[in-house]
């Protein structure tokens, strides 16, 4: 079984900095992609950014030039760098990994953290 745990959330001023990780663990031959989504009250789910294993990256235009994913392969974990931080980037942060293989097969499952919240205060 594949475990994700998520750390680095909590309460900032508008203008401040968080650090996100996630490791995954349990048995793991490779992940195709690693991200983070979030959810706020009363809203659905929305991709923030994702990192596949080449090392391409994809963001939301919300958090484009504020946040930095990146991740690191060996210990299969993957980090967010928030900068500059706004109130409506208030919400519950997932982890997400994506296209995980256990075994060198082409069977592979994807996998959910249990979230970190992020309160970003004005």
């Amino acid at each position: 079984q594949v475990q994700l745990v998520e750390s680095g959330g909590g309460l900032v001023q508008a203008g401040g900095s968080l650090r996100l990780s996630c490791a995954a663990s349990g048995r793991i031959f490779s992940i195709n992609a690693m991200g983070w989504y979030r959810q706020a009250p009363g809203n659905q789910r929305e991709l923030v950014a994702i990192i596949i294993s080449g090392g391409n990256t994809n963001y939301a235009d919300s958090v484009k030039g504020r946040f930095t994913i990146s991740r690191d392969n060996a210990k299969n974990t993957v980090y967010l760098q928030m900068n500059s931080l706004k109130p409506e980037d208030t919400a519950v942060y997932y982890c997400n990994a994506a296209g995980v293989r256990t075994t060198p097969s082409i069977r592979s499952n994807d996998y959910w953290g249990q979230g970190t919240q992020v309160t970003v205060s004005s």
